[in-house]
Order: structure tokens, then C-alpha cells, then sequence
């Protein structure tokens, strides 16, 4: 499941054009609308097949009045019933600590510092794994600068070959229920227009068979007379 962190803007213009009787000139209004940022938290996917990138997404969401702040973000990794290692860190740079990850690992996160997700580049079974993103803001507002953590834990399993979406494989089989009762209602209109079509040609038979059986003199007297 791809997910982002968006922001949208929604502006609208009003324009207020009108006359007082005792004011002389026109007065004009304009009214314009301010941008609000969205920003969605989605859980990132947790399974990846050897040999791809695979993105750990982490967001966090800052409000519109707390946009000023400093951030920080550290990625850790441990293996299951291991001990935490720091393998990534945003402080104003990007940095990259030796690990089994070393020249593996790329920032792709947001601007905004919304989104402050990474990439794994071409995943391992070895890969798998616990990781976690600690975001820490120090906001810059006038009287103080309070801190904010978060934390995000992403489980991420690595297989050798992508499985089948479930989804996937009910669409499969409703597609092969289709194709078979179409191709049984095709025939079975194939069978019904068949039949139809010779029993009328066997009721066309009999009726010339019908009237080549009538003798000669009773056939003129077949027409039915018309009436003055």
C-alpha cells in the first residue's frame, strides 16, 4: 500500500462590488482564502521480496501553528530479540552510520519534515527485521521551545517471492466463473435458435407437403371468394 503525506490548498476569491446612494465612487471588497496544509499518518507496508527497495514510511503530522520547529530524526534497527541499532540520522544533514545497511540506505522524506520516511535499497532476507523512527521536534515559539517525540515501529518481514494478493486471486477465480457461465449460456442460445429455427422449417415442410397433396381441382377452390 503506497501512501503519502499531502498537503492541498484551497483559496477562494470573493469579489463585493457595490453602490451608496450618498457615497459617490464604487466601493470594492475582495476576500481571499488562506491555504491549509493536510498532512495523513499511514502505516507503512511491512513485507518486501529480496532483491527490491523497499520504503519504510514514517510520518508525522505537525500542526499548522507549530510549522516553525527544528527536527530531528534517528532510524534504528534490530533484529527479533536483538538490541537497537542507529543506522540513519536527519540533524539539519543526512547521515549514515556503518552498518549491514552501509550505501543501502536513501533518504525519502518530505520538506516539510511531515514525512521523514527511508528507503532500503535492494532488500535482503537478512533485512528483516525491527525498525524504528524517532522524530524529535523543538518548536520555536516566542516565550518557550517545548520538545516532541514520536515513534513509529515498522516489523518488516523480507521473502524471496512476492505471494499472491488475496484479492488478486478471488478476482482470478471470478473471472473463470464468468467465462464458464457465458460460455454455457452461449451455447445453450446456440441449442434454443437452433431448435427454433428447425421447427419452422419443419412446419414450412409439412404445409407444402400439406398442399402438393391436395388434388388440382380442389386447390382452385382453395381461394377464399371475396365479397361485393
Amino acid at each position: 500500500m503506497a501512501a503519502l503525506a499531502t498537503g492541498f490548498c484551497v483559496s477562494s476569491v470573493l469579489l463585493v462590488i457595490w453602490a451608496e446612494p450618498e457615497a459617490g465612487p464604487l466601493s470594492l471588497h475582495i476576500t481571499v482564502g488562506v491555504c491549509s496544509p493536510v498532512c495523513v499518518e499511514v502505516p507503512s507496508e511491512t513485507e518486501a521480496v529480496q532483491g527490491t527497495h523497499m520504503k519504510l514510511l514514517c510520518i508525522s503530522c505537525m500542526k499548522r501553528e507549530e510549522v516553525s520547529a527544528s527536527t530531528v530524526v534517528e532510524w534504528f534497527y534490530k533484529t527479533e530479540g536483538g538490541k537497537d541499532e542507529l543506522i540513519y540520522e536527519y540533524r539539519k544533514v543526512h547521515h549514515e552510520f556503518p552498518s549491514r545497511f552501509s550505501g543501502r540506505l536513501q533518504w525519502n522524506g518530505s520538506k516539510d519534515m511531515q514525512d521523514v520516511s527511508i528507503t532500503v535499497l535492494n532488500v535482503t532476507l537478512n533485512d528483516s527485521g525491527i525498525y524504528t523512527c524517532n522524530v524529535t521536534r523543538e518548536f520555536d515559539f516566542e516565550i518557550h521551545h517545548p520538545l516532541f517525540t514520536s515513534s513509529r515501529l515498522i516489523h518488516l518481514t523480507v521473502v524471496e517471492e512476492a505471494g499472491e494478493d488475496f484479492t488478486s486471486v478471488i478476482s482470478e477465480i471470478m473471472m473463470y466463473i464468468l467465462l464458464v457461465f457465458l460460455t454455457l449460456w452461449l451455447l445453450i442460445e446456440m441449442v434454443y435458435c437452433y431448435r427454433k429455427v428447425s421447427k419452422a422449417e419443419e412446419t414450412v415442410q409439412e404445409n407444402a407437403t400439406d398442399y402438393l397433396a391436395i388434388p388440382s381441382e380442389n386447390k382452385e377452390n382453395c381461394s377464399v371468394p371475396v365479397e361485393e
